[in-house]
């Protein structure tokens, strides 16, 4: 009955040791998004290290002319990506209330 699902519910459950601060849960796998996370974000880095080392390497803005055009994409970005956090943070604000 209830308590037999409820009892199948507790042991599924993953236990956490927090720790004598209360942090160490953050370093453990079991349960983490780390690992799953960590497989697309290191070849990624990996990639721009890359592509960096190659555009210093070779000169490739001066060969293109772009200049100083990849300062003002990045402050585009970076407007637009903080927009998008203040408005989908005022949105959760709101449902929240």
């Amino acid at each position: 009955g209830e308590r037999g699902q409820l009892l199948v519910a507790l042991a599924a459950m993953i236990r956490y040791n927090t720790g004598t601060w209360g942090i160490l849960f953050a370093l453990s796998l079991k349960g983490s998004v780390f690992p799953k996370a960590s497989a697309w974000a290191i070849p990624g880095s990996l990639l721009t290290m890359f592509l960096h080392w190659m555009f210093d390497a070779f000169e490739f803005d001066r060969l293109a002319g772009t200049g100083d055009m990849g300062a003002s994409v990045l402050g585009g970005f970076t407007f637009i990506l903080g927009f998008l956090i203040i408005f989908r943070s005022q949105q959760a604000y709101a449902r929240w209330w």
